[in-house]
Parts: structure tokens; sequence; C-alpha cells
């Protein structure tokens, strides 16, 4: 199991660490008493379906055990637990504005303000920076280069997987996907339903395949649509998205949109990314 540890001062950019690795498939949980750590992984590790990968957000408001966290940790890395504690800080001055720029109160302020609030935390937490296996100054990135950083330490595969891109198909017919991000008509498309060979198959047999796919407009109409996802897939990663749908439409949603929504699908997903099939009229 990979265990990370998320703390540091507030304002600093933890909260979205937390839905970053939220996004990459962590099982996170926010201030857990850590007395009650060891266990909860126990859990974790013998659950009918094991988890993996936890992380754990822990800071000031933890009040009530925050100070046994040095013997929690060296009990759960003696264990075997591989344990990695990354701690979050930036300048006074950027805390501050940010602080100024959401209104929020911070959280040790006090009634101080929040000049108080932000040096009395960094005071109290300044052994807990001491025990970071990674401190991370956030102080000059935006939230979408503090992604991409996290991202990189956390040495996933590729910057891609951590983008999910679901191809859908569907029939025009039964209504528009509502969930869809991205939608093509493939209606231009010669339709095989008007093949009597071809009209009891759906678009997953290779027969229909072959019918939809070997046209010069099926080949153009992809290549065009190859292009535009190659380029803008990395802009939607670069925003922070974690999920996409893009929705192939035909008439009825079995033949035409189910032939392209497959190939589309093995494309995208020969560039890295995690793709999900779904072909919603299909058996309609």
């Amino acid at each position: 199991m990979r265990v990370i540890v998320v703390t540091g001062l507030a304002g600093s950019g933890r909260r979205t660490a937390m839905h970053v690795l939220e996004d990459l498939g962590f099982y996170c949980i926010d201030n857990l008493p850590v007395t009650l750590i060891p266990p909860f992984l126990e859990l974790c590790e013998k659950s009918a379906e094991p988890i993996s990968r936890v992380a754990l957000g822990i800071d000031l408001r933890e009040r009530v055990s925050l100070g046994q966290y040095p013997t929690v940790l060296k009990e759960l890395r003696t264990r075997g637990q591989r344990v990695e504690v990354f701690y979050f800080e930036a300048a006074d001055e950027v805390l501050f504005r940010r602080f100024n720029e959401t209104r929020r109160p911070h959280p040790m302020a006090a009634g101080g303000g929040v000049e108080h609030g932000i040096r009395t935390e960094r005071e109290r937490l300044t052994w807990l920076r001491e025990l970071a296996d990674q401190v991370i100054d956030t102080s000059t990135w935006t939230v979408h280069e503090l992604r991409d950083q996290l991202r990189q330490l956390l040495s996933m595969a590729s910057p891609q997987a951590s983008l999910i891109v679901t191809v859908e198909s569907f029939g025009f017919k039964y209504g528009v996907p509502t969930d869809a991000d991205v939608m093509f008509d493939v209606r231009f498309l010669p339709n095989p339903f008007f093949m009597e060979q071809l009209r009891a198959a759906t678009g997953l047999e290779p027969a229909v395949a072959e019918f939809v796919l070997q046209r010069d407009e099926a080949r153009q109409f992809l290549a065009a649509v190859r292009t535009l996802l190659e380029s803008t897939l990395p802009l939607y990663l670069r925003e922070g998205k974690s999920y996409l749908t893009l929705a192939i439409g035909c008439t009825g949603g079995r033949h035409r949109s189910v032939a392209i929504a497959e190939e589309l699908g093995t494309q995208v997903r020969g560039w890295g990314y995690e793709v999900q099939m779904r072909h919603r009229d299909i058996h309609r």
C-alpha cells in the first residue's frame, strides 16, 4: 500500500492536492484522528477489494492526537507501510493575499486576523515540517501548475493517465446524451440498417464495422477528429479536467455510431488515456 500524508499551511494548496490525489485513484480521508490511522489502514488491506493507494489529510484542526503523529508514523514504517509525507507551504504574503481574495477566515486566526493566524500555524507546524519527505512551496504556482507538479511528483505513468475519456455511441431518435462534453454526428455515412444482411447486427460486429469504416468519407472524418482530439485533449488536461465524454451519434445508435466510437476509443487509448466505452442504444 502507498500512503501519502498531505499536510501543511492553510491556503498553500493542501485541499487542492487532496482533490488531485482523489482524481488519481487514491482513497482520500481528511483529518482522521492520528491514533485511528493504523487500524484504518488494516481495514483497507483486508477489505474485499484491497485498497492500494491512500491519501490522509492532516492539519491543526486535528487537535485530539496530532502530537502522537511521529510515533504512529514510525510504527507504520516499521510494519513495512510505504508512507510519504508531503508538506505544503507558501510565503506569508502569498497566503495573506489568497485569504483576502477568497475572503475566508484563517482557521488559526482566533480573533487576531489573517496575519496572526498564518504566523501561529507556521510556528505550531514546524515540527511536522521537519518530518516531511517533500516540502512543496506553492508560492509561485497557479492551481493548474500545482496539479501538474503533484502528478510529476507521484511519478504517474503519464499525464494522460489522469484524464478518463468516455466514448459513447447513441441514437439521435432517443435524444442526445446530457453528459456529453463533445458531440459528433455521423448520420452522413451510409446506413447499414438498409442492408438486409446487416440490419440485425451491430457496429461491434466485423461486417458492420468494415461496411462503415472502409468508406473514404469515414476515413476522412476519423482523420479530422483525431487531429482535433490530439490537439485539444492535452488542453483539457492543462485545465485540470478529470473526465471527458465524447458522444458519437447516428440515427438509431446501433451501427454507424458504434463502429466509429470503437475506432476512436482505440485511437485515444493508444495515446495513453484511460478510455471507457459506452453504447447507450445498441440494444434498442
